[in-house]
C-alpha cells in the first residue's frame, strides 16, 4: 500500500476541479474506501475532515451523484449538517463516503433513513 501510495507522487493524473481541496477528497475518500470495508479502526486527522466538511456545496454532492433528497446529515463527532429532510448521523469520515455515494456496513450510520445507505450483508 505505502509503495502504491508514493508512486501517486509522480502521476500526472489532476482533480478534476481547481480548488486545493479536490486532491484532499481523492485521498482521504478512496483511503476511506479502504479501511471502512476492512473494518480498520482508523481516523482522518479531524482538521482534514474539518477542511472537506467545509467545501461540500450542492455542486460537489451532484458531482459524486449522491442521491440526497429528503436527508439531513449530521455528524456526531463535529459541529456540522448538511441538507434538510430525515436525520442520518454517523461519525464526520463516515458522512463523507455518503456524500461521495458510497455504500457503508451496518452499524456505522443512525437514523431511519440509515439503511438507505447501508450495503446489504
Amino acid at each position: 500500500l505505502l509503495e502504491c501510495l508514493r508512486s501517486n507522487v509522480a502521476h500526472p493524473w489532476q482533480p478534476p476541479r481547481s480548488d486545493s481541496s479536490a486532491a484532499l477528497w481523492h485521498e482521504v475518500i478512496h483511503g476511506l474506501d479502504i479501511t471502512v470495508a476492512l473494518g480498520a479502526d482508523r481516523r482522518v486527522p479531524d482538521e482534514r475532515i474539518a477542511m472537506l466538511l467545509g467545501s461540500v456545496s450542492p455542486e460537489s454532492v451532484r458531482y459524486f451523484g449522491a442521491d440526497l433528497d429528503g436527508i439531513r446529515l449530521c455528524a456526531d463527532d463535529h459541529d456540522w449538517e448538511y441538507g434538510s429532510g430525515d436525520t442520518v448521523s454517523g461519525d464526520a469520515q463516515h458522512l463523507l463516503l455518503v456524500l461521495t455515494g458510497r455504500s457503508l456496513p451496518p452499524g456505522l450510520l443512525k437514523g431511519t433513513p440509515a439503511e438507505r445507505f447501508t450495503a446489504p450483508v
